[in-house]
């Protein structure tokens, strides 16, 4: 059946901030506690939308998470109406109020992992939310993640929304920042692959020393698991422990995949050549022919990887054919990792053009092209069962364009979260928000 890959974005939130909470992700470290600007940051994001939209490609939005969230700090023992709630966490406890209104579900590739119906036993697109359990301000994501998929992927002919993994560090999950799929069209059955930073039951080999590995295979394999995927549709790989201690914290920081390619760095896995024969093997048996296009460590190091986000990039395949590479224009600014992209079409390689966008409020907090997305391949049938008011075009674009202008700060320093009007502020922006995209009430302060 013929089918297409399309990417659901998240929309930055009106708290989006830096905050510095992402222990083992570099960018977010290094601007911790400077200013950011929420509403250049959701422009940025809407317009990388908008431009993918107009080339042909199928655009879907996800909305913001609330923030601040008073349910994190109601739990915490903060009590009170709103105001008093905010002002004693600032007082007692900034880090935990800057936890409650991280902006980090903007990043969607972490939302869940998603199996289309051409993998799964039961013939539906499969959705799992992450728990992201290693950070706090994450691990609170879930249920809302949870509740915004459901909104958008109603039917339950069509789609099945599974409830997070238990939230403890043996099945910690990172969601699709750690997933790809191989395929030879995207209507077929394809090969699954999940890549995982250590085994809590000692499945794995080495672990990272300096950083924390967020993935681990026992959740990735839950995963595999609850989707019904069969053992010739799966393949599991470990990240270099070494790597990861360099600031690779996911794997998509290091690799991207596209159909039957793998763009990824020399340095990615555990035995990459065994990686390669695997998933080369199970690709065959479906009728694909795998690619890895792997980056030397001479030309591109894995610090110049982290810093320029060259592999956070999407790669996709334009209605004609073609397949494109979006990357941040961080890129152009490192001089090997231009020099690398400009070879490109002199390497024979299945990449065929590269485009560049300016992503730089993300980037700064540590998230590319490929962090603000969630690919979804989706049939006929499907597509025309997803909530129709999230895709992108020109006049959603319009919409949500003045909705930020109305509605978003342009500067908000850490001593901002204090302010009480924030809430207000961020609440009515997602009022507006739910009735522009046709949610209904999905937030807590809706119902």
């Amino acid at each position: 059946m013929h089918a297409f890959e399309a990417n659901f974005d998240g929309l930055v939130g009106p708290t989006h901030n830096y905050a510095g909470l992402s222990f083992g992700n570099v960018a977010s470290r290094n601007n911790e506690k400077s200013a950011a600007n929420p509403k250049a940051a959701a422009k940025q994001g809407l317009r990388k939308m908008k431009q993918l939209a107009d080339l042909g490609f199928h655009q879907g939005v996800l909305p913001p998470l609330e923030r601040p969230s008073l349910k994190l700090l109601r739990s915490l023992g903060f009590t009170g109406d709103a105001a008093t709630v905010i002002e004693r966490a600032a007082r007692e406890a900034p880090e935990l109020l800057a936890a409650a209104s991280s902006a980090s579900a903007m990043w969607t590739a972490n939302a869940a992992t998603v199996s289309p119906s051409a993998d799964t036993n039961d013939g539906r697109v499969h959705f799992t939310p992450a728990n992201l359990s290693t950070k706090l301000h994450r691990a609170i994501e879930h249920e809302e993640t949870r509740r915004s998929l459901s909104a958008i992927f109603t039917d339950e002919k069509h789609f099945k929304i599974h409830h997070a993994l238990p939230g403890t560090p043996a099945l910690g999950d990172e969601g699709a920042a750690n997933h790809t799929r191989f395929c030879n069209e995207y209507g077929e059955k394809g090969v699954e692959f999940f890549v995982y930073g250590r085994s809590e039951y000692g499945q794995g080999s080495a672990e990272p020393k300096r950083y924390p590995a967020r993935q681990t295979l026992e959740a990735s394999r839950a995963v595999a698991r609850l989707h019904g995927l069969s053992d010739d549709a799966t393949v599991f790989a470990q990240q270099l422990p070494d790597v990861i201690d360099a600031g690779v914290f996911h794997n998509d920081v290091i690799a991207v995949g596209n159909r039957n390619t793998l763009f990824c760095h020399q340095r990615a896995f555990m035995n990459q050549a065994s990686v390669y024969d695997q998933l080369s093997a199970k690709l065959d048996a479906h009728g694909g022919a795998f690619t890895a296009i792997e980056v030397p460590e001479a030309e591109v190091s894995v610090a110049d990887a982290v810093s320029s986000y060259l592999f956070n990039s999407q790669l996709l395949t334009r209605p004609d054919g073609r397949q494109v590479l979006v990357v941040p224009q961080e890129c152009r600014e490192n001089a090997r990792v231009a020099k690398y992209l400009d070879s490109l079409h002199i390497r024979s390689t299945s990449i065929d053009d590269v485009l560049v966008f300016d992503l730089r409020e993300s980037m700064k907090n540590g998230g590319g092209p490929a962090c603000l997305r969630l690919r979804v391949v989706l049939n006929e049938a499907e597509r025309v069962a997803v909530n129709p008011g999230v895709w992108m075009d020109d006049v959603l674009f319009a919409q949500l364009d003045a909705w930020i202008d109305t509605h978003y700060r342009d500067r908000i320093a850490p001593g901002d979260l204090a302010d009480l009007k924030l809430l207000d502020e961020s609440r009515a922006a997602l009022d507006a928000l739910t009735g522009i995209l046709k949610l209904g009430a999905i937030y807590d302060f809706q119902r």
